[in-house]
């Protein structure tokens, strides 16, 4: 097995707060534009960690992006937790105090990228700290969109203790190698059930709410599209944040991170950030599409 996360650059790791949250930070290439250009975090989703932005990193600090990538309590190399006590909140508040040890080696907050789980953690906290943009990629929805773009047909599962890693059985999927998906096996683990049941509709939640109009950084949303469907809450997810939106038809979630076409979402995350040289973003400068 091809394993990604041991092929990521050369980078530094530390330790961050009462919960011991595995901090990598990847300095970019080329440090003459760092002056100019907010550092990157990247959050990822449920069941995963850092090591799920693999295949992004080296584009990202070689094109001169200083990138952070967080691992929320209990995952990947953070410390040990019992999730059978974890909240949404507890997810909340160690993104909270990442942003703010960023912002205290940087002197300016980061540009967050975020991943599933990951996306809906982002843009709640978005609302009260002040980021300098948001990237939601195959975020999870919110109230607000839900009501618009509702799932149909939902076969609700009910949370045990904890929700188990997927099993990921299968060999290969629409965007997604064997090889890929083998290295996702090899590092998914399980995930606190309070958390989902917060946010997730496939667990019978009633959603988070987000006052979009509080989100006043620029935003970017990129989606996993299969259907007309997905494309609908896609568009709703970026008009209620005020952010760009892409459709990559014939992707699928875990595919935008580590699959065969992860560098489509890649490019189109490039050229948006090209707005952050030389100057300063803090309102919303375009519309949605």
């Amino acid at each position: 097995m091809r394993d990604y996360a041991k092929e990521r650059p050369e980078h530094a790791e530390k330790y961050v707060g009462e919960n011991d949250l595995f901090l990598e930070i990847f300095h970019a290439h080329g440090a003459s534009r760092q002056c100019v250009r907010p550092p990157l975090l990247f959050v990822h989703g449920a069941f995963t960690g850092s090591w799920m932005w693999s295949k992004y990193i080296p584009h990202f600090i070689s094109a001169g992006w200083t990138s952070y990538c967080v691992n929320l309590r209990g995952h990947y190399k953070s410390r040990s937790v019992d999730f059978t006590k974890i909240l949404f909140e507890d997810y909340l508040e160690d993104i909270r105090l990442v942003i703010s040890e960023i912002v205290e080696e940087c002197g300016t907050p980061p540009i967050v990228i975020a991943f599933s789980m990951g996306g809906i953690l982002s843009q709640k906290l978005a609302e009260s700290v002040k980021i300098a943009g948001l990237v939601l990629i195959d975020s999870s929805i919110c109230r607000q969109v839900h009501a618009e773009a509702p799932y149909r047909d939902l076969a609700l599962r009910m949370p045990g203790l904890v929700v188990p890693a997927p099993v990921r059985d299968e060999q290969i999927s629409t965007d997604e190698t064997s090889e890929d998906i083998e290295f996702q096996r090899k590092y998914l683990s399980m995930e606190s059930a309070k958390a989902f049941s917060a946010f997730s509709f496939h667990f019978g939640a009633e959603g988070i709410s987000i006052e979009g109009e509080k989100i006043t950084c620029p935003g970017l949303v990129i989606c996993a599209v299969n259907d007309e469907s997905d494309d609908h809450r896609g568009r709703a997810t970026a008009r209620h944040i005020g952010g760009e939106y892409l459709g990559l038809w014939g992707t699928t979630h875990t595919g935008l991170l580590v699959g065969q076409r992860y560098h489509e979402a890649v490019s189109r995350i490039m050229v948006w950030l090209a707005r952050f040289d030389g100057r300063q973003v803090s309102d919303k400068a375009l519309s949605p599409e």
